[in-house]
């Protein structure tokens, strides 16, 4: 298969630096150039283009792409004819969903979406808005915000906004209140459908959505590992979270034992002194870059 190189989107924008990391974690190095929308990656076998994600399903559809990341949001909104390969929870900030709310003046009269009837609302995500509306018999007059939505309703331009969010700490700090949820969203890897009948980009693709499952299945998750006399073995194991079981090898010449699991990185601060006082000894802490699974690969 010498020569054949599978074409993938990198988003561009909020969700790039994300991306450029869970990368980094799952095995692929990116470098990339001011200058140059077309980055460089240590595998001959990929060719890398950044896109904007609310661009990228469309790509991916008429085969510009063989595959991509985005928003399960933008491929909505694009009504696009793609696969979903995978879903990857992560977003610009966290390992959350994001949410489209419906959001209005704090002090608005409108408390529910019904209520909205004959409202103007402002939106970076104008199709699915006009659809989730229409949908539910809701008349509304929806149009496109080039950015800055929040300031729009409370300048009184339009009377409410649908926007991304996290948290909603910022829609609050806008002096906003959320009434409704339309749509909840998670980075998707999408695949031209073309592309995945095509054996060897279909086993390309997969190689990537199992080891970028196995970095973000590694997030927040450390190793552990520490010598315990085989008099306290069972003491140790009993509090020791694993995924199916500890590991445990017995030390050359000796009665102890060393014992390996994996865990979340916010038990470490409650479980070290304990295991400690059952007698595990040299406990090192270490991180990981990526945890795979059987289910990932199905």
């Amino acid at each position: 298969m010498e020569g054949k190189v599978l074409k993938l989107g990198i988003p561009k924008g909020s969700l790039e630096n994300a991306t450029l990391g869970l990368f980094q974690k799952a095995g692929w190095r990116i470098t990339l150039s001011s200058r140059n929308y077309f980055p460089a990656i240590d595998d001959q076998e990929i060719s890398c283009a950044m896109v904007r994600a609310q661009e990228m399903a469309r790509y991916i559809e008429s085969g510009v792409l063989d595959a991509g990341l985005t928003g399960f949001d933008w491929i909505m909104e694009c009504e696009a004819d793609v696969a979903i390969v995978s879903d990857l929870l992560y977003s610009r900030a966290s390992t959350n969903k994001v949410r489209w709310v419906l959001a209005v003046p704090e002090d608005s009269k409108i408390n529910s979406i019904e209520e909205c009837s004959g409202k103007r609302i402002s939106t970076e995500l104008v199709n699915f808005t006009r659809k989730y509306f229409s949908n539910r018999n809701i008349p509304v007059e929806v149009e496109f915000s080039w950015g800055a939505t929040e300031a729009k309703v409370v300048e009184g331009l339009v009377d409410a906004i649908v926007e991304v969010t996290e948290t909603g700490s910022t829609i609050r700090a806008h002096g906003l209140k959320i009434i409704h949820t339309l749509l909840e969203s998670e980075t998707k890897l999408a695949a031209n459908k073309k592309s995945l009948e095509d054996p060897w980009k279909r086993k390309k693709i997969e190689q990537i959505s199992l080891l970028l499952r196995g970095a973000l299945n590694a997030d927040k998750m450390v190793g552990l590992k520490m010598n315990v006399p085989e008099d306290r073995l069972e003491a140790v194991v009993e509090i020791l979270p694993s995924i199916n079981s500890p590991t445990i090898s017995k030390l050359y010449k000796s009665d102890w034992f060393s014992v390996e699991s994996m865990v979340h990185e916010t038990v470490v601060r409650e479980i070290i002194p304990r295991l400690i006082d059952r007698g595990a000894d040299g406990i090192i802490e270490y991180p990981l870059n990526k945890l795979v699974c059987r289910a990932d690969k199905k």
